[in-house]
């Protein structure tokens, strides 16, 4: 991939930004206390992380996903959860608005998430429905002008200090599957609304997940988000454009769990050599650096069709979300195994690493799921 200098300076932006910003003792304290710092959200803010493609109009950049994929890509190479906070605005918590908003919800919501004054989240996962979607129990009964919420979200990023929440709700129960849902802004402050403990979490600590419970909460039909019975197509669309976020936060922390590989390997001694001057470990960084570069050019391709929204966006959105995701996976797992025992001991970082990408190839679909839009979408040609 040969980039535009328009794009290499927003690779040196991010770059900066995360080497300058994102000190190891920043992220130790985050991962000791679970808190992420308000202050270093601001100053993400200030840097246009949150709205990298919402229209300037709204608050936003105006780029490109090529920028917002590199943009993933530089600050995951230094810390996973930092992604998990772009990410979101940009893609789960921004993209239903952009697919479906109204002119006053564009103005009322999309403009704080782009800028980080508020928080979105994406409530569509319920205990009963993961993987299937078209599962969604939760309801929405109409009264007067307003809908009557009741039913129970469950792993939703950011839940417990969202702002509002993009809520998929049955509100025609005579339809099967994925028919009758319709999208829903809920106020996280309204009667009814809820939210579970925040849950405890193997990985990509510093961003709070949990159930949000609704339970007869009061939503204004103004706040219904594209048409009725649309919701689950609207959810669909935002789950292409969260994929291409994961694979993009793949690629960067794949990117950090090779460099500190390289890194430990040149330093490390045994038998008299530096553990890089043997051939099982050089064969195995070989291997590494491949399969990575592999992955980046899947997802650069997918930013890609996705900004000329090609017809091919969703299997390669899919398709660079389901290799990235395991790639990463791979890499860390070997980064580990060349620290040896060092690898597991938390003061190294690939000992987090390890941890925070496993979710990697679980969130915004399995990599089954993957394999499922993948093969569905060659074998219906």
């Amino acid at each position: 991939m040969i980039f535009t200098e328009k794009h290499d300076l927003i690779r040196k932006l991010a770059r900066d930004f995360a080497e300058t910003e994102l000190t190891k003792d920043i992220l130790d304290e985050i991962e000791e206390t679970g808190n992420y710092p308000t202050e270093l959200l601001a100053k993400m803010g200030k840097a246009g992380f949150f709205g990298v493609k919402t229209p300037k109009q709204y608050g936003g950049q105006g780029s490109d996903y090529l920028s917002y994929v590199i943009i993933m890509e530089e600050l995951g190479r230094v810390s996973a959860v930092t992604d998990i906070w772009v990410s979101a605005p940009n893609s789960l918590g921004g993209g239903p608005l952009m697919l479906a908003g109204t002119e006053e919800q564009l103005n009322k919501y999309l403009r704080p998430v782009a800028t980080g004054e508020g928080i979105m989240a994406f409530a569509l996962t319920e205990p009963g429905a993961g993987s299937d979607a078209g599962g969604t129990v939760t309801t929405a009964v109409k009264d007067g002008e307003y809908w009557v919420l009741n039913g129970r979200k469950t792993f939703i990023t950011t839940a417990p200090v969202a702002d509002w929440s993009i809520v998929y709700a049955k509100t025609d129960k005579t339809q099967k599957g994925s028919r009758g849902i319709s999208a829903f802004i809920v106020d996280m402050k309204l009667a009814g609304v809820s939210c579970g403990k925040s849950e405890h979490k193997m990985g990509i600590i510093g961003c709070p997940t949990s159930d949000i419970i609704l339970e007869d909460v009061r939503v204004h039909e103004s706040d219904m988000l594209g048409e009725e019975g649309k919701g689950f197509s609207n959810a669909m669309k935002t789950l292409d454009i969260g994929r291409i976020g994961v694979a993009a936060m793949s690629i960067g922390v794949a990117q950090g769990a090779l460099d500190e590989a390289i890194k430990y390997a040149k330093e490390r001694k045994q038998f008299g050599k530096r553990i890089a001057d043997f051939q099982a470990i050089s064969f195995m960084i070989a291997d590494m650096a491949t399969k990575l570069q592999a992955a980046k050019e899947l997802v650069y391709r997918a930013a890609q069709l996705k900004e000329i929204n090609s017809p091919e966006s969703g299997t390669a959105a899919s398709m660079a979300k389901y290799y990235a995701s395991e790639i990463c996976n791979e890499i860390a797992a070997k980064a580990v195994q060349i620290h040896g025992g060092y690898g597991f001991i938390k003061e190294y970082k690939v000992e987090r690493i390890y941890r925070d990408c496993r979710v990697f190839t679980i969130f915004e679909g399995t990599s089954q799921v993957q394999q499922m839009v993948i093969s569905g979408n060659l074998l219906k040609k």
